[in-house]
Parts: C-alpha cells; structure tokens; sequence
C-alpha cells in the first residue's frame, strides 16, 4: 500500500534499489545530493546532475523534463554516505521561457518506487511561491536502515542557495555548471506540443465534440503530461477563445471595470455551433484493434485534428518504448539478483544445483524481455497501421517532399499551425516514423550543423560532402516555409560570404524567390545584419510606443529568414554580436535566423557563440540521435526531409511561389 506523506512524515524502505518518479507541470531540473549523517555535502562530486548524471549507486536525467525517473541503490552507497536529497530547480537558462518560480506551475509530485513499478510512497510538494529550487525529498539512513522522509523545502535562491545551504563550498560554480548543462539539453530538445485542456485527449474511437472558441479553452494538443513551457503558441497569438470578459469589479449595475457593459451570458455555455465529430473508425473484427483512421483527434479543423493525432502518436510510441526499457531493465536488475543470490549459498556450489539456478535465472529473464517484446511490437505495428493512414492524409505543410499532394499545390492563403522538419524514430521501432512537427511561428532558429560526423548507417560522411548535404537541407526548410505561407507573408535573406553555397543555393536564386542576391564578402555580410538590425529596432519602438502602424511607408511586415552560410567566414567580432542580437530579441518581431556552420570550427568565438548555439534548435544532415523529448528523455533519431533524387518538386513549388509573389505586389 502507498504511503502518502505529507511535509516531515517519514516512511520505511524495504528495498534497497529504487526509482524516484517525478512529475511536474513544467519542465525541471533533476539532481541527488549525497551527504553526511549531518547534512553536509562534501564536494561536486557528491551531486549527481544533469552536466555529471551517473554517481555510485545514483543516476538522474540529462536535461530538463516534465517528468523524471531517478535511480536509486542504497546498497552502492560508501559509509560515508547517510542522506540522498532528490533536488529539483527550475531552469534558469532557458531563455525566460519557463516560469521562475515554483508557485506559477502546479505542484510537482515525486513518488518512490520499486523497480517493477509498486509505488512505496508519494508526496505532493505544496505551499512553494517564490522558490525556485527545491529539496523534494531524502533518503536517510538511522540505525542500519533506510528511510524517505517528505521534505518540501524551498529557496528562492535557487540551486546556488540551496547548496550553500548544505555546505557546500563550491555552491555558486555547481549550480552554474547545472544551468549551462541543462541549457544545452533544451537546445537539442524536440520542441513538445501546446498544452492541452482536459477535454482535449486523444480519442481512438470517435471523439467528443472539441471546446468552443466561446468557452475560453486553451489550444487543442496531443495528450499526456505536456509540459507548457515548450508549447507552441496559437497562430492568433492569444488561443481560440481570444481575450476574456472581465466578471465581477463593476462599478456599477451596468458598467465593467473597464468602463463597457457587463456581459451577463454563462462563460460557458456555447452559443456557437461545435465541429463536426472526427470520423468514426470502422468497426473491428472481435479479438482484433480497431483500425486507425486519420483524424480521428479532437480539432476545429482536419488539420488540427492531424496535428493532434501525430503528436499523440509521437506520444504513444515514447511511452511504449519507456515501458520496454523500464521491463529490461527490471528483467536485468531480477537475473542478476537471483544470480547473486545462487552465487552467495554454499550449497549451490555442490552438484549441478548452481547450474540449474543460473539456468532457471535466465530463462525467467528471457521470458520477460520476449513478454515485454510482444507488448512493444503489439503496439508498434498498430502505430505503423495509423501511419499508413495519416501520411497520405496530411497537408503539404506536414507532408514529406514525395507525398502527391505537393502535385496539387497551391499557394496558402492562410498561415498552417505548424510546419514539417524531419522525422523521428526510435531504434526499437525501426518500422516507424513520427513527423517532426515545430509550431508557427518559429519561436527560436534553427542550426544545421555541418560538422563531421559518422554517420548511423555506418557510412563515413567527409566535410565537404557534409557541408553541401547541411545546405541542402538549408534550402529544403527555407523551401518549404516558403510555400506554407500566404505570399508576401514570408521573406528570406541570404549571406554566403565566400560563395560556397551557390550550387545548393540555385533553387532559390532561379526562381527569384528571395529579397535579393545572396550577400557575399565582409561588406555584403554587414549591410545584410546591419538591415535587419534596424528593421528589429523600428519594431520594438513601434511596439513600445503603442503606435504599431506607425512605421515608414513601405515596411516589409512579412516574417523575415536569415540564412547564413560558412560562418565564421567573413564575420567580425561585431558582427558575431549582430547575429546573437537578432537571436535574442528577433523572434518576438518576426525576425529569424538560420545558421548552416560547423560548431567546432566555430568555437573560436567561445562566450560570443555559447549563448547564440544554446538559443537555437540543432539539426543535422544526415540522421543523427542527438534528439530528446522532454517527457522521458528518449534520444530520438532525426531523419532531415530529404527531396526525392531527381525531383523537381522543389523547383515547381518555389516557382508558384515567385509567381504568386509577383501577382500580389502587382
């Protein structure tokens, strides 16, 4: 039975390997500290964390997560050791994006487990406000015997303080070496679906009808526990429901606290009409699933549906493959309990007894890996049943370059929830690909690292193939956020100082979809960032002063796209801080940046590059599992949208494009 603690309660440990299961409504950090029996941490290495994940007998996540599993063998623990305190802090290196305090978010919940999943306690940590850091819980040790006591307790300081709180020297560099390490795992995390409503899961059958825009309901997303703070925004910038009326403070019988009437109607009854339900799967066969059906999620419309049910299929796939590993490892943490406990009786040695309980250890091992197979390859090849069907249903802004409805396109006149990047997959499910969906508009940029690398099919790619394959790949994203935009809603720029990029460059430059000629040289690469820069400026004051449709007659609103080529070539100290500007405050005025450089070549600029690589998202060239899901942490396989060889699908799009773009500036 589950013991749930409340702050200062403490509860019995019969186990001594153990998971600690945390759950949060927010991306958080996760560390264990070890200390003495008073309390006191001796040095750095007795913390494990994100930037040092494994110690004896501890092992934490490697970046920030919704949700964590920690684990725990008290017997690998030295003497020394009387205190394991589970930490949590909120990341500071985040860009602002995260909230800053623990009172913002919902309470985190931490629950310690044996590791076939029997919970053994639980605590909800409440009453946090300003804290930003928190020591959730410890394990402590009294008399020979282990313990988990609720903790609860806050720092405003965060990690910094917290440390020094425990006496810990060196608290300040620790709690920065956190940061930066988590900072670099939210630069290589999948960027996670809005947060959803609780009307809003998934539904395999057919689904109830979605939350009116008169409701005050937050944007449809997949289901699960979605973290906020890597959602996406609406393409209207406020949700479907739009700006609230205030009720109550009225001045008045009559009048609002804003000075207009009152408005007496129930916030939530409907008065408009819902959607059409999603389509009803067919009826199965008894004893078999029901067979899939594209856009069979909630949503307003069929492409939100779409993007709901990818998400929840890029959802169900982690959670199946977090449930295999999880019963491997317990197969494994099992065989070699039950092999060391042969090992360590006398009379096993005697005979054939310890051969028959080594045996008898690995077929039981065997038995669960093969049963925890069968589970995952069930429900893996019920994904694969729905991507057979979603694929072909989903609109170009989704759809990979070889789907046939690129042959029937036409240029939008409405901006899509969200664009394609890639693929995802993981090495358990090799039969199945989950699109690699990022929300509009772009949050952050994104890096296409050109660096060596060996590639996952065992094939050696050398630099020069990498950086035409890394261009390449540059020009199909700029490709296709081109053709989901309404014309004259999207404007790419280009600096390739030392001309190297023509030949991948030619789609774009023939089709005179870009603002001008790529910029070449130092003075192309300065006229180029100081443009943008300004138009940046003019923005932000417009903005500021309240006077949005005051800019100068003439100003290109669209969305603007900056790529840039062989970085650092043709690149001075200030314009190394002209980028990192258009990093940080382009994207709140639609200004973005796309870099095509090798991380190491460009490492030279050390603190100058640090903060502009962290900012933006990285992918790659080739297929590469530097990819990871703020929920578990899986590192996904990323797969960048390839053009079918011979095609000329990104020619013909890019020139309905120009031509839509010169009948709308007519």
């Amino acid at each position: 039975m589950t013991a749930e603690l409340v702050r200062g309660q403490n509860h019995p440990l019969s186990q001594s390997r153990l998971e600690i299961r945390i759950s949060a409504g927010t991306p958080v950090a996760a560390a264990a500290a070890l200390s003495d029996e008073n309390g006191r941490i001796h040095g750095t290495e007795w913390v494990a964390h994100p930037g040092a994940p494994v110690q004896p007998g501890l092992e934490v996540s490697r970046q920030a997560a919704a949700d964590h599993r920690l684990a725990v063998d008290l017997d690998a623990m030295t003497e020394a050791v009387h205190r394991v305190s589970v930490l949590l802090a909120l990341p500071a290196a985040n860009g602002g994006a995260g909230p800053a305090r623990f009172g913002a978010v919902a309470a985190p919940f931490v629950a310690v487990t044996g590791l076939d999943g029997t919970e053994v306690a639980s605590y909800t940590i409440t009453g946090l406000d300003l804290e930003s850091a928190v020591v959730a819980l410890e394990l402590y040790r009294r008399q020979g015997a282990w313990k988990v006591r609720a903790v609860g307790q806050g720092y405003a300081g965060g990690l910094a303080e917290l440390f020094a709180d425990q006496g810990l020297s060196e608290a300040t560099q620790l709690a920065a070496g956190i940061d930066e390490a988590v900072a670099r795992g939210l630069a290589r995390s999948v960027q996670a679906p809005p947060p959803r409503t609780s009307e809003g899961d998934r539904s395999r059958q057919a689904a109830a009808p979605a939350v009116g825009p008169d409701q005050g309901a937050a944007p449809q997303g997949a289901p699960g526990p979605v973290p906020p703070a890597y959602g996406g925004q609406p393409a209207d910038g406020q949700g479907q429901g739009g700006p609230q009326p205030a009720y109550g403070g009225a001045t008045g019988p009559h009048a609002s606290a804003g000075g207009g009437p009152v408005n007496y109607s129930h916030p939530r009854r409907q008065t408009s009409a819902p959607p059409p339900p999603p389509p009803a799967a067919p009826p199965a066969q008894p004893g078999q699933p029901t067979r899939p059906v594209a856009g069979d999620a909630t949503g307003w419309s069929m492409e939100e549906r779409l993007y709901n049910q990818v998400w929840g299929m890029f959802e169900d796939l982690a959670r199946t493959a977090a449930a295999y590993r999880s019963a491997v490892d317990f197969a494994e943490s099992r065989m070699d309990k039950e092999l060391e406990q042969a090992l360590s009786d006398p009379r096993s040695r005697i005979g054939g007894q310890g051969d028959a309980a080594r045996e008898a250890a690995r077929a039981r091992y065997t038995q669960l890996v093969d049963q925890a197979r069968a589970s995952l390859d069930r429900d893996v090849a019920q994904l694969v049943a729905e991507s057979e069907v979603v694929e072909p249903a989903l609109p170009p802004a989704f759809a990979r370059w070889d789907n046939p409805c690129w042959h029937a396109y036409r240029v939008p006149m409405e901006i899509p929830m969200a664009l394609r990047l890639g693929d995802l997959r993981l090495p358990e499910a090799e039969s199945i690909r989950i699109p690699m969906l990022l929300r509009l508009p772009l949050e952050r940029g994104l890096w296409i690292d050109s660096g060596r690398t060996d590639s996952l099919d065992g094939s050696f790619t050398d630099s020069h193939d990498m950086r035409r394959l890394a261009m390449d790949t540059a020009v199909a994203h700029a490709a296709r956020l081109l053709a989901v935009y309404p014309a004259g809603e999207f404007t790419v720029h280009v600096v390739d100082p030392a001309g190297s990029g023509a030949q991948a460059l030619a789609p774009l430059t023939q089709t005179g979809v870009l603002a001008g000629p790529p910029a070449q040289g130092a003075a192309g690469v300065t006229e180029v960032l100081a443009r943008l820069t300004q138009r940046v400026d003019l923005v932000q004051m417009a903005l500021r002063g309240g006077a949005p449709d005051a800019l100068p007659p003439g100003f290109d609103t669209s969305q603007q796209l900056l790529i840039v080529n062989d970085f650092p070539h043709g690149f001075d100290d200030r314009a190394v801080n002209q980028l990192r500007y258009l990093v940080d405050e382009g994207p709140s005025v639609g200004v973005h940046l796309m870099m095509v450089a090798d991380r190491e070549e460009s490492a030279g600029y050390g603190p100058l590059l640090d903060p502009l690589w962290r900012a933006l998202l990285r992918l790659t060239p080739v297929p590469d599992d530097h990819l990871a899901d703020p929920w578990v942490g899986h590192a996904w396989t990323y797969e960048p949208p390839a053009v079918p060889h011979g095609s000329e699908v990104l020619r013909t799009v890019l020139t309905q494009v120009a031509e839509a773009r010169r009948t709308w500036n007519r």
